[in-house]
């Protein structure tokens, strides 16, 4: 979903970050806050305070989103799931879980937490509106407080439609999990809701276009499929961990394919990586002792007139645990690292003995093997 987000600031242990993509609906809310939303409030002030307004405005709005993900966060901590950020990107925010909640029960908590924040932040920006406009403070401040207040409230209901993997969708599946105790039947239910609600907004998006409202049908429809976009890729994903579920590492693994360490570069380019078109081989001389690593990316970075004067030896890096994994390891487990890490080949390891090779290759062969022997037809 992200590309390299920038790191803001660390709460309570959870980092906050913003991807790039944020830059855009930053922009947008900003210039719809000066030139719609605070002049169509009040009205009177000059072109500059509605652009300061909006960009106060602007901060509430993003402010609101954190605090939202944030409580999220806090409420997953507390049910033992781990979250390793918090990000703000172009349809709002996310907080980052790796893994899924255990139980129907924390996955309610969960997804509850951030409507329930946004409620509450509502409420008391309203209350400080609400008390500005009693007391006399200025009406350009109060309209601030009036516009997060009012945002807060759009965010909580939006977020409570059952469209999966919306907070609404999240409560909807808790509620089926715990009804049939069938978490991957649940999914299933709540993210067919998810992809029918992105469709209307697709639907809603072509209509504002064909009425004129270009770029709020263009904002409706992209929303539209990104909602479907991860309804599928969350099911996709629980499909997976299924589909693995308690399968170890042994069981997928490969006889390894080593390079011994006096060869050169250009033996290796054409007896091994020719031969196997594997990127990334252990370097082995004896029977037990791996040495180190070396990658195609390695050696692609050395012009092709060294390869024959170069040894292995002498580019090679020490493996480490981020490239290797345990034979009792769950496959499920090992397709997350390679995920993160983008490797696409691990060596499985045990007591520094080399006993084979997991690739990516061989844990989707037999993903697409067990789902279809298991009758997975996917999203209806």
């Amino acid at each position: 979903m992200f590309g390299k987000s920038i790191k803001l600031f660390k709460v309570f242990g959870f980092q906050f970050k913003v991807d790039p993509s944020w830059i855009i609906i930053a922009a947008l809310v900003t210039w719809s806050l000066a030139v719609g939303f605070f002049p169509h409030v009040i009205e009177g002030l000059q072109p500059l305070d509605y652009w300061k307004l909006a960009i106060v405005g602007a901060l509430g709005l993003f402010f609101s989103i954190l605090f939202h993900e944030f409580w999220h966060s806090m409420v997953a901590r507390r049910f033992g799931v781990e979250v390793s950020g918090i990000t703000l990107f172009i349809f709002g925010g996310v907080a980052e879980m790796p893994q899924e909640p255990k139980t129907p029960k924390s996955e309610f908590w969960i997804a509850i937490a951030g409507p329930a924040a946004s409620l509450f932040l509502a409420l008391v920006f309203y209350l400080i509106y609400d008390f500005g406009f009693r007391f006399g403070m200025d009406e350009a401040v109060s309209s601030v407080f009036m516009y997060v207040a009012l945002i807060n409230l759009i965010l909580a209901i939006f977020n409570l439609i059952p469209a999966f993997p919306m907070d609404g969708g999240r409560i909807l599946r808790s509620a089926l999990w715990s009804i049939k105790k069938d978490q991957r039947w649940a999914t299933k239910i709540s993210t067919n809701f998810g992809m029918v609600f992105g469709l209307v907004l697709i639907g809603l998006g072509l209509l504002n276009i064909l009425t004129g409202n270009i770029v709020g049908g263009l904002w409706y429809s992209l929303i539209g499929m990104f909602i479907r976009y991860a309804a599928r890729n969350s099911y996709q994903q629980l499909a997976v961990k299924h589909a693995l579920a308690g399968e170890q590492v042994r069981t997928l693994m490969k006889p390894p394919v080593t390079i011994p360490s006096s060869i050169s570069l250009q033996e290796m380019v054409e007896d091994y990586v020719y031969r196997y078109h594997h990127k990334f081989f252990p370097v082995q001389d004896g029977k037990d002792r791996v040495e180190g690593c070396i990658t195609t990316k390695q050696v692609g970075e050395l012009g092709k007139e060294e390869w024959p004067r170069t040894q292995v030896r002498e580019i090679m890096i020490p493996c480490s645990v981020s490239n290797s994994v345990g034979p009792d390891e769950d496959v499920a487990d090992v397709l997350r690292t390679m995920n993160a890490t983008g490797l696409s080949r691990m060596m499985v390891m045990e007591n520094e003995r080399l006993l084979g090779i997991i690739s990516l290759k061989d844990i989707l062969g037999y993903l697409t093997a067990r789902m279809e022997l298991q009758g997975d037809r996917g999203l209806e």
